[in-house]
């Protein structure tokens, strides 16, 4: 880690901890209320400019380095985190390598100043995780278009300065062939919104978003006609990056609730910790978290290369999730009773982490994405 890095953490360590504490991420978790103030504190400490070259105006970081910050603000709040990854990777990301010069003009500033963020509306309830099997319709309207269908756990999407839309633009095309993506605003006539209660990630608000002939204008478009899918495949490698390296740090944060129990809880006259069974189980743990950690740092290294990342990206987030998963089910037996308390941050890490391995490419998806690119599997 650079120095600069190493600043940086130290920075978001004492943000963290003036802005978001640990007693207020207990209290917005229970009531439901996204940490949006952080957006205008991430902007003060130039966040967002890391992913924008010097000449446009950013700092010229690397995505190596976003990573670690992405890791950081997971070990303090996935809530913190999730928010900085709707602004760098759904929204500048997307506009960087598929956005226009108009749309770039129009909604980087915005973001860069942390007036809101991006939402990516994919999920679908027929389609799931699959994005080639989506059903939402764009037609084409004179210069404009008409969207209709249906999205569903479509997270931050109220509140989003501009909603990321796939919708099918050729009827008759079938997986990610004729798929465009659109920017919506959430608040266009046609669309309607329904909260939808979750047990657990509840401060990322999440909807279901019915859209009946919502028009936009041929500008909202991104990229090229049909060609929608490649867009996305390029904004998801960012995203899982991002949501890979946040879910790092939540799992380190587990881990180090786990042993801080370990070492504090009592039986026989000796800490829990001191039983080698107890002992061997927390080091696989750690183990687990470091190989991940190491997972999610290649990945970045080849996305600041330039290099294919849709093997990798899959492998770091299918990894990461399915180990936070596990981490946090034996964090919760380690503690037991303890970690099973309403005001136990291990619960809210556990039920947490239900969410990831299914969000944004499920578990299976991403196997079916990995084992094509091997050479197996289905469209093989």
């Amino acid at each position: 880690m650079s120095f600069e890095v190493s600043s940086l953490c130290d920075s978001i360590d004492k943000m963290m901890q003036k802005h978001l504490p640990l007693e207020e991420v207990r209290r917005r978790d229970a009531a439901g209320e996204p940490p949006d103030h952080l957006l205008e504190v991430f902007a003060d400490m130039g966040l967002f400019r890391l992913v924008m070259s010097e000449k446009e105006g950013g700092l010229g970081g690397s995505w190596e380095q976003l990573s670690i910050i992405q890791e950081r603000l997971g070990y303090h709040a996935t809530m913190a985190a999730l928010l900085y990854n709707r602004v760098t990777c759904f929204g500048m990301m997307t506009l960087i390598t598929s956005g226009s010069p108009t749309q770039k003009q129009a909604w980087i500033p915005k973001l860069l100043a942390g007036k809101g963020a991006f939402a990516l509306a994919l999920s679908e309830a027929e389609a799931g995780s699959d994005a080639g099997a989506l059903q939402t319709r764009a037609v084409k309207s004179g210069k404009n278009w008409k969207i209709t269908g249906r999205k569903i756990w479509i997270s931050g999407a109220k509140a989003a300065l501009q909603m990321v839309v796939a919708a099918r633009t050729d009827s008759k095309s079938r997986g990610g062939k004729g798929v465009t993506l659109f920017l919506v605003s959430p608040d266009a006539k046609g669309i309607s919104m329904t909260p939808l209660e979750k047990i657990g990630n509840r401060c990322s608000l999440s909807y279901d978003i019915g859209f009946d002939e919502v028009l936009v204008s041929d500008e909202a478009r991104l990229g090229v006609i049909g060609e929608g899918f490649d867009c996305l495949k390029k904004t998801l490698f960012y995203a899982r990056s991002g949501l890979a390296s946040a879910v790092v740090g939540t799992a380190q944060a587990a881990v180090d609730a786990a042993l801080a129990h370990a070492r504090e809880r009592k039986q026989f006259g000796q800490s829990i910790g001191r039983f080698q069974v107890l002992a061997h189980r927390l080091a696989h743990m750690q183990t687990d978290v470091d190989l991940a950690r190491l997972l999610t740092r290649e990945l970045a290294k080849s996305i600041d290369a330039g290099k294919d990342c849709t093997r990798l990206s899959a492998q770091a987030k299918l990894v990461t999730t399915e180990t936070l998963k596990t981490i946090t089910e034996q964090g919760m037996q380690i503690m037991a009773s303890a970690g099973y308390a309403a005001e136990s941050d291990m619960q809210r890490y556990w039920r947490d982490a239900r969410l990831y391995t299914f969000g944004e490419g499920s578990s299976e998806i991403l196997l079916d994405l990995i084992a094509q690119d091997i050479g197996v599997g289905r469209g093989i």
